[in-house]
């Protein structure tokens, strides 16, 4: 998973707020399931990227399971920090256990508020959240409280309610119990792909006192420094901006080539699965393809194909 234990102690842990205070935007990789890995993580981070969240991983699980662990988290002594650790959870003992665990290992955790998946909705994890600020308290006091690093950051990420005065209450609860910052999705659980409501993260700006971090449909720097703008945000979260363009945060239109190579070089090194290799390339290669290019591309079927393929048409 993450190393011997007895060299944890050599990890470059840095403090999360410190980013925050810079004032700066903080610019931030979104977690996004099976593609915020270390690999990917330390692509984005040589463009610019300040601060990288795991995928979600289910705390109960990765308590229990040792295999869980071993799959669900890597990450390496030097370059992976800050790191962030988002789980989901609905127990606060087991959100701690798991707190625990990543600790010696990462700069802190975020609790998943804002996943509107139905499987995660029936489990009890995260978007259905929202509506029990008492178990959010709990579960971050309990954190807090056994957690003995103080430089360690208990976050939270939500999306918001229809009634915008149950969000701003929540947040402030959150705040009142120690949260260091929150992540904001200006989109409700039914919403998908309605435009983001920024005005609302701009309300929730406006009546808290920590960081606040938008998130949603940010897809170039361009847009970042607008939403920042617009909500008057403490730091912007990406996902999909990112996989299209892992070089967005640096001021990259499109994916350009020294990024792809930079990919392939870390990909390999990494030992990434080859379908998570082809899956990443086909995102940055999506606005610097044809159509007939595509349809050659994405149904190569092996990593000596791929590179071939890259170097025969990009010399790459």
């Amino acid at each position: 998973m993450i190393g011997d234990i007895a060299e944890s102690k050599q990890c470059q842990l840095k403090d999360p707020m410190d980013l925050f205070h810079s004032g700066q935007v903080v610019k931030i990789c979104a977690p996004m399931v099976r593609y915020s890995k270390l690999a990917f993580r330390t692509l984005v981070r040589k463009y610019s990227c300040d601060l990288c969240y795991t995928p979600m991983i289910v705390a109960a699980d990765f308590v229990r399971s040792a295999k869980a662990r071993d799959s669900e988290f890597t990450t390496n002594k030097v370059g992976d920090h800050p790191l962030i650790v988002q789980f989901a959870a609905k127990e606060a003992q087991v959100l701690c256990d798991a707190a625990r665990i990543v600790c010696p290992f990462a700069d802190g955790i975020d609790l998943n508020c804002g996943c509107p998946q139905r499987w995660a909705m029936a489990e009890g994890y995260g978007a259905c959240l929202i509506n029990k600020p008492e178990l959010i308290r709990d579960m971050v006091r309990h954190v807090r409280n056994q957690i003995d690093n103080p430089r360690f950051s208990v976050s939270i990420k939500i999306r918001i309610h229809e009634d915008l005065k149950r969000t701003v209450d929540l947040c402030q609860k959150a705040e009142a119990t120690g949260v260091s910052w929150i992540t904001v999705h200006g989109r409700s659980v039914e919403e998908r792909h309605q435009p983001v409501h920024y005005d609302a993260i701009k309300i929730i700006k406006q009546s808290m006192s920590i960081p606040i971090v938008a998130n949603g449909d940010i897809k170039t720097l361009k847009d970042a420094e607008s939403v920042h703008h617009l909500t008057g945000a403490d730091g912007v979260m990406v996902a999909r901006g990112l996989l299209a363009n892992p070089a967005m945060f640096a001021g990259y239109e499109e994916t350009p080539l020294k990024c792809i190579q930079d990919w392939v070089d870390i990909a390999l090194e990494h030992g990434t699965p080859f379908t998570c290799f082809h899956h990443h390339l086909m995102y940055m290669m999506e606005r610097i393809t044809s159509k007939q290019e595509k349809k050659v591309f994405n149904v190569l079927s092996s990593t000596s194909a791929v590179l071939d393929y890259l170097n025969d048409h990009y010399g790459v």
